[in-house]
């Protein structure tokens, strides 16, 4: 069986489905996918089924009644995974803002070098983002620098959704009830693999925009990032969280991790 799995949320993105799911597919590592799509009414699940033949027992898809929230349909897909086995996990959107080809170097970072979290980076080493006007640019940037000064995490990219996880991480993080549904829900998986002290790797890609289709950020999504960070801070002070040795060592003999490399804290 195949190790990876790449989660794709999607909701209208007909012009991109097949495209995406082709290019993974290419890559020279094997990865599965699995589309949630969430009723997109352009026909979005109909591309997607239409390939399920031609890449049978690799593409998956997961059908949901309207449009129920990005975090939501992360979440349904991570459960989904764990069910069936997969050791790494990965996040991506299916407009080709995220490179397919870094999918590699995100799975490295964790299977070969022994992260827990391997976090796409826009900005670990400067600000790499093509095509995004200046004021989104801005505030992309500055929702991170005060996600760290709220937080304490040392994390340049706090709102990036193109991860990879390993099984280890989500099923400790999915024993929470996540509240987020929109970009704050990328903050606050973050935020618990810090707490619960996972080693976390930024590896920087370049963030390209959407060339098709339409863009899904607002800046209400950010407010409601930003109102959460001071929730998920808050609540924290109230709560133990249990250590990555602890975890691993209620999980053993059956963890066969790397070494770890590094160690974001």
């Amino acid at each position: 069986m195949n190790d990876s799995l790449v989660i794709i949320p999607t909701y209208n993105e007909r012009e991109n489905a097949e495209l995406i799911i082709r290019k993974v597919f290419s890559l020279p590592k094997l990865f599965d996918v699995l589309i949630i799509d969430d009723g997109s009414p352009d026909g979005t699940a109909d591309v997607v089924r239409g390939l399920q033949h031609e890449f049978q027992g690799r593409l998956h898809l997961e059908e949901r009644r309207g449009k129920l929230g990005l975090g939501t349909a992360y979440i349904h897909g991570f459960r989904w995974a764990l069910r069936h086995g997969y050791g790494y996990i990965f996040e991506m959107d299916a407009d080709f803002s995220h490179n397919p080809d870094d999918l590699i170097r995100l799975y490295e970072a964790c299977a070969v070098e022994g992260h827990d979290m391997a976090i796409g980076s826009r900005y670990i080493t400067g600000v790499n983002v093509v095509n995004w006007p200046m004021d989104r640019v801005l505030m992309s940037w500055f929702a991170s620098a005060y996600v760290r000064f709220v937080t304490g995490m040392p994390i340049m990219d706090a709102t990036a959704g193109f991860k990879c996880y390993t099984a280890r991480v989500l099923s400790a993080i999915l024993e929470n009830k996540i509240r987020f549904v929109g970009y704050a829900f990328q903050i606050e998986m973050k935020w618990l693999a810090f707490k619960y002290g996972f080693l976390i790797k930024e590896v920087p890609i370049i963030f390209t925009d959407r060339t098709r289709g339409a863009s899904k950020m607002s800046k209400g999504i950010f407010k409601e990032a930003l109102l959460g960070v001071v929730q998920m801070k808050v609540d924290s002070w109230f709560r133990r969280f249990p250590q990555r040795g602890e975890i691993v060592a209620a999980a053993a003999p059956a963890s066969t991790a790397a070494t770890p490399a590094r160690e974001t804290r």
